[in-house]
């Protein structure tokens, strides 16, 4: 995500992390392998997205009971992370991080061995469970390696592996599963989560700086209702991205009636939005308060409509898939910012906060979908499940949240005066130019 979104989160994590003398470290190479980790969480979150179909028949299960599956990886993140945060608190973030690895290679091992749809549920949890504490833990990493006032733009960086993921890593594993078995494309995330494993060993700095902080500052955040109510809000809202992206397998065969070889391509099409979404989105939640989330979640009531009356047209269907990744990531940026504003003493549990509601959307829009499908409403109907759920968020927001203000302690530095120029300091090397430049 962009540099504001994380700000608050990494601003803290540099003064408790952060070495007065420069780490013994590449931070481009530590920032490489965090990136190839989060690569590997996306492919394996979103390719089961693209195989849902496969695993479903080849398991002799309904779509709808297939996405159980899917459910339990979100429900994984939602319940595994935060808890597995608290619980490592005071564990050095290098210990954490390759910990994580170890568990994510056995959630997706056992979920390729899996006979039949119950284990596969249980296995998808396992893996689900990763990933926030590993968003969190690489925070913390990449605040120390690239030193102070750069650890929000590093982070940036490394959360640019989710989206590569989204637009290359969900397509390909689709397309392994299609031509190799289902099961071939949790081999492959293996595969490349060994590959992540061996650069963390390789290129995370051994140092005490990293080590845990304290529980009870991250157990207060828990305690203030403006950030359960974002929580909520990111939660309802989001829960359209997955309405939607659950269901391109169907929508391509079903609705369009296209050869699945053109599901990876429509998997494609939506990343692309997610990453176009993501560098504008940023930009937005730099300069508006608001306008990211309001305008992201109004603009996906738009194209959800227009996918549910004419998403049989191709024509029609890929550019409204761009577009509901785009309107999305618009939006993000925007609740990120606002979650960590209301907990900025909190951060570590903020940003697995942040991802288990990202992935409780996942789970109702996967929910929502399965309703209407199991209602005989057609396979386009799971778009107007997303439809209820986004605008009750953007009502939520509007309400309540939306006029709130950020709590007290560490966030987003104020905006320079019109004609102050803003310095860099020197000695640290730039982000990831792919990434957003943050002016």
């Amino acid at each position: 995500m962009h540099t504001r979104a994380y700000e608050s989160q990494c601003a803290a994590e540099e003064r408790r992390h952060t070495s007065a003398r420069s780490p013994i470290v590449n931070p481009r190479l530590t920032l490489f392998a965090l990136a190839l980790g989060t690569f590997a969480i996306g492919t394996g979150e979103f390719g089961s997205n693209g195989i849902i179909q496969l695993f479903a028949s080849d398991l002799d299960v309904s779509i709808p009971v297939a996405t159980y599956a899917i459910t339990a990886y979100a429900f994984g993140v939602v319940i595994g992370s935060p808890a597995i945060t608290l619980l490592a608190a005071r564990v050095n973030r290098r210990t954490l991080l390759l910990g994580l690895v170890v568990l994510f290679l056995a959630g997706n091992g056992l979920s390729a061995l899996a006979p039949n749809i119950a284990p596969l549920v249980v296995f998808r949890f396992v893996a689900g469970s990763v990933q926030g504490a590993f968003f969190g833990a690489g925070a913390v990493v990449a605040a120390y390696v690239y030193g102070p006032d750069k650890g929000g733009r590093a982070f940036a960086t490394v959360m640019g592996g989710l989206t590569v993921a989204t637009i290359a890593g969900a397509p390909l594993g689709t397309f392994v599963g299609q031509h190799a078995g289902w099961r071939s494309m949790y081999w492959a995330v293996v595969v490349v989560g060994l590959l992540a494993g061996a650069a963390l060993v390789a290129w995370l700095p051994r140092t005490d700086d990293l080590r845990g902080g304290s529980v009870r500052n991250e157990l207060d955040g828990l305690r203030r209702l403006n950030v359960w109510l974002m929580v909520t809000v990111a939660a309802l809202g989001i829960s359209s991205i997955f309405a939607v992206y659950t269901f391109i397998g169907p929508f391509v065969t079903d609705a369009a009636l296209r050869d699945p070889a053109l599901i990876p391509v429509a998997l494609a099409v939506f990343g692309l939005g997610m990453a176009a979404g993501n560098l504008l989105g940023g930009r937005v939640a730099d300069r508006y308060e608001h306008r990211g989330l309001t305008w992201g979640y109004g603009g996906t009531l738009v194209l959800l409509a227009l996918i549910g009356v004419a998403g049989g047209d191709l024509l029609v269907l890929l550019p409204c898939l761009f577009g509901v990744g785009a309107a999305m990531m618009l939006a993000i940026p925007t609740i990120q910012v606002r979650l960590t504003g209301f907990a900025p003493d909190a951060p570590a549990l903020m940003g697995a906060l942040n991802l288990a509601a990202l992935n409780l959307a996942n789970s109702l829009g996967a929910i929502g979908g399965a309703v209407t499908l199991e209602a005989g409403w057609g396979t386009l109907s799971t778009v107007w499940a997303g439809f209820v759920l986004t605008s009750a968020g953007l009502l939520l927001y509007l309400v309540t949240v939306g006029r709130a203000k950020p709590a007290p302690g560490p966030g987003p530095r104020p905006d320079p005066a019109p004609n102050q120029r803003v310095t860099e300091p020197e000695g640290v090397p730039d982000a990831d130019p792919s990434q957003p430049a943050d002016r």
